[in-house]
């Protein structure tokens, strides 16, 4: 038989075992998860870096901070609903108010490509500042770096945030117990959506804008009704999928959800239909998952619905003993199917 080079063959899907990096490990699936468990974590040890939280619960002079850092290379930078500055201030904020805590200082670090307008840099820039305003952080730091024509893509952006975590509150998901309610705060999969269809120059019949905002009011409101909250998680790269098999994973419990509870609009459900993508793993930059005990749940649903971020906020499942570690979603048609880590991710470069 001759032999056959295969070298030059190119996959859809990754492989697991690969000698270099592919664009899944930046996915936040479960290419991700081994890059970091396998070389980040050896690599730099220590008890706080073991939370692998969206961010990092510190004390320090008797204060409790939540501390974060994100890094954005959306293309294009500009969308529909926002753009890269706006992912850059509101992502890391949504990444400390996972912690129950509310942004108080950014930096911001640019690297920015030779030969981009300075109209674009300015752009960015204000995008940034407005969105900081509303998000009520100041951006108290940064930094810029220039790199040659070609090797960057315009504008890449760093920033990191920390915040101060109330007293009483103990948001991570070795909290969940069985019994605890799931509660999404709004549509899913409009920031995937929104960033394809101008990537791409995809119609969908109406402009499908991106969901970005900052989560820290929400969370203040749903904080007021009880501290008790076991775990909040923003559900972006790898989508609503990716956070809940994170938490079923790290809580040792297992997660039911009711497929027609999860709050899936027509635009993006069409979208996805058309093609071939499944909303749950749909990145979003504007919503939230909770894991609530049940005998607050009712409270802090109807608290979400009056605030503006959380006004389509639905209950999709619960926890349960049986199954540890694993997400099923019960099927209109009566069926149960498992909801895996995606490996990589279906839309790259989403923020």
């Amino acid at each position: 038989m001759p032999t056959v080079d295969i070298s030059g063959w190119t996959c859809p899907t990754p492989l697991r075992d690969q000698p270099r990096v592919v664009m899944g490990h930046g996915g936040g699936g479960a290419l991700s998860a081994e890059l970091v468990q396998q070389i980040f974590v050896p690599a730099f040890g220590g008890e706080v870096l073991a939370q692998l939280g969206d961010s990092a619960a510190v004390s320090l002079g008797g204060a409790r901070l939540a501390f974060s850092t994100d890094s954005f290379v959306v293309r294009p930078l500009f969308f529909p609903g926002g753009s890269i500055g706006d992912l850059a201030v509101n992502g890391t904020v949504n990444d400390l108010a996972m912690s129950g805590a509310r942004a108080a200082y950014l930096s911001c670090g640019f690297i920015l490509e030779e030969g981009v307008e300075m109209p674009v840099v300015a752009g960015v820039a204000d995008a940034m500042g407005a969105a900081a305003r509303v998000a009520g952080v100041e951006v108290a730091t940064g930094d810029t770096k220039v790199v040659e024509a070609g090797h960057g893509d315009g504008v890449y952006i760093n920033t990191a945030g920390i915040g101060l975590i109330p007293e009483g509150v103990d948001l991570r998901p070795q909290r969940v117990v069985p019994g605890d309610v799931v509660i999404v705060s709004g549509d899913i999969g409009v920031h995937g959506v929104a960033i394809m269809s101008v990537r791409e120059g995809l119609e969908f019949g109406v402009e499908i804008e991106s969901d970005c905002a900052a989560l820290g009011g929400l969370v203040e409101t749903m904080l007021a009704v009880t501290p008790d909250l076991h775990v909040l998680r923003d559900p972006t790269r790898g989508g609503l999928a990716a956070a809940l098999c994170e938490i079923a994973s790290a809580s040792c419990t297992g997660i039911v959800i009711q497929e027609r509870a999860v709050p899936v609009p027509p635009t993006v459900a069409n979208a996805c239909a058309i093609l071939g993508l499944d909303p749950m793993y749909v990145a979003n930059e504007g919503k939230l998952v909770a894991f609530v005990p049940r005998e607050h749940a009712d409270a802090v649903l109807d608290a979400m619905r009056r605030h503006p971020l959380g006004a389509h906020a639905a209950i999709i499942g619960e926890t349960v003993a049986t199954h540890p570690g694993m997400v099923v979603a019960r099927t209109p048609l009566g069926g149960t199917r498992v909801v895996d880590l995606p490996l990589g991710e279906q839309l790259p470069r989403i923020c």
